[in-house]
């Protein structure tokens, strides 16, 4: 599925592209100029739709892979190395515990001069 910004963003690309070349042709700095403007302007528009779009499909691998495909994968690890991956569960338990018990920091005490 492509993203509208893709489509828009080419299109201001490739007028922007007519229009600096025209403006070579005839020698027209401002034209040049704004078509340079619309080019870029253009490009960047259509690396933003790709950038949504390169997340849309992420964001559907990771559903997909966690309605199942991914319990399927971790059951099969676990089978294949038990040992290591309770270690590895234990590890993160641990890491998480010591992320949610530590206490608020301390404002520090300043020391005041008075002399």
């Amino acid at each position: 599925m492509t993203d509208n910004d893709r489509i828009a963003g080419a299109a201001k690309d490739f007028a922007g592209k007519a229009e600096s070349t025209i403006g070579d042709i005839a020698g027209d700095a401002k034209t040049q100029a704004s078509g340079r403007i619309r080019e870029a302007t253009g490009t960047a528009q259509n690396l933003y739709g790709q950038a949504k779009d390169a997340a849309r499909d992420a964001a559907d691998a990771a559903v997909s892979y966690a309605k199942g495909d991914g319990t399927e994968a971790v059951t099969k690890l676990v089978h294949q190395n038990p040992i290591g991956s309770l270690l590895t569960a234990g590890a993160v338990g641990f890491a998480l515990a010591l992320l949610i018990s530590r206490p608020a920091p301390r404002p520090q005490r300043r020391w005041r001069y008075y002399g």
